[in-house]
């Protein structure tokens, strides 16, 4: 028996990042044997063991997590220069095994085969079929708000609170699991973060915890925005981990919902998605669809970006640059960016439908 199994772990890391780099070049495998094989059973371990409680395990996970390593590390501050091999090995353990359990709790995913070689969908797209989908997802945003305003210049306002909106997330991938099997979502696990403020500041509108396997969503966003969030969070939840493919899952489990506020939340998202795209493209043509939207609608999005703008501080960009330093790290060469990308699998999935 080892009398210190530290070094072990410690130097562990080094195999196991290989593993990770050697898998990822066969996301085949990754597919067929983590992400529709060992994920699903963890991820519904946690989500029955985990789901039921009300409020997030993983926020208070994190918070003492923080205060312990911040204990270890005030006590332990003077190993540094008198124990530094220990110390260091000491460090390099816990790196390890959260290393190690990221990438099988979740991280793994994001190694998977791109969601449009599942979808059967092509990987790019012409200005033509972008302006031919952008105006089908003008014309269904302007029905379904005016259905519920019945007024063009009104903003939606959905009804019901933000813990009911959470409730019916799943009823959207109910209807998505009979096209999509491997979308079923049955056993919920979807909560508001105890960290919302810190959050918020830190511009992020909801994040999936690795390491209980919960989907956050951020308590204060705009009531309007928590269906498309919620049903994001969701579709990381379900392996899904690029932010582009999330969100092209959400808005489909957003506008397949039986809800119509889900679906004016998930139809006006795709929507903006295509618009930025547009203007990028053509900012005059951009400014003439931009004429032809419902006025409510475009208080909709003033309203979201005016809650963000409340938050703004000097730490987001950091925070921002981080994440999109650690999507980068993880196969989202876009970084942030990479949101963007949700255009592609909007354009060339409706490109042969009508709305």
């Amino acid at each position: 028996m080892l009398k210190n199994p530290k070094p072990y772990i410690a130097f562990a890391i080094l195999p196991l990042y290989f593993i990770v780099r050697i898998l990822s070049k066969y996301p085949e495998f990754v597919e067929q044997y983590y992400s529709n094989g060992l994920y699903p059973i963890i991820s519904n371990i946690f989500r029955f063991t985990l789901g039921w409680i009300p409020f997030s395990f993983g926020d208070l996970f994190y918070a003492f997590s923080i205060i312990y390593i911040i204990r270890w590390l005030l006590k332990n501050r003077r190993r540094i220069i008198k124990d530094t091999k220990n110390w260091l090995i000491d460090i390099l353990a816990a790196v390890s095994i959260i290393y190690f359990a990221f990438h099988l709790f979740w991280g793994m995913n994001y190694h998977r085969l791109p969601l449009h070689h599942n979808l059967n969908l092509q990987a790019d797209y012409t200005t033509q079929q972008l302006i031919k989908v952008t105006k089908q997802l003008i014309e269904k945003s302007n029905t379904l708000h005016f259905q519920i305003t019945k007024n063009d210049t009104l903003k939606v306002v959905i009804p019901y609170g933000k813990t009911q909106i959470l409730k019916q997330v799943p009823d959207g991938y109910t209807a998505l699991e009979k096209d999509f099997p491997h979308l079923a979502y049955h056993t919920k696990s979807i909560k508001k973060s105890l960290f919302s403020i810190p959050l918020t500041y830190m511009g992020f509108s909801g994040y999936l915890n690795p390491m209980t396997n919960e989907a956050q969503v951020d308590g204060l966003i705009p009531k309007y925005k928590f269906p498309t969030t919620a049903s994001h969070e969701v579709a990381h939840q379900l392996g899904y981990a690029a932010e582009n493919e999330a969100n092209f899952i959400g808005f489909l489990a957003a506008t397949n919902n039986k809800d119509i506020y889900f679906n004016y939340s998930g139809f006006t998202f795709g929507l903006k998605h295509c618009l930025l795209e547009v203007y990028r493209r053509d900012p005059l043509l951009y400014q003439e669809l931009l004429v032809s939207i419902n006025p409510g609608i475009l208080k909709n999005y003033q309203e979201t970006q005016a809650f963000w703008k409340s938050y703004e501080n000097i730490t987001e960009p950091i925070f921002e640059t981080v994440y999109s330093n650690y999507l980068k790290a993880n196969k989202q060469e876009g970084g942030m960016e990479s949101y963007s990308y949700v255009v592609a699998l909007l354009v060339n999935y409706y490109n042969s439908k009508t709305l």
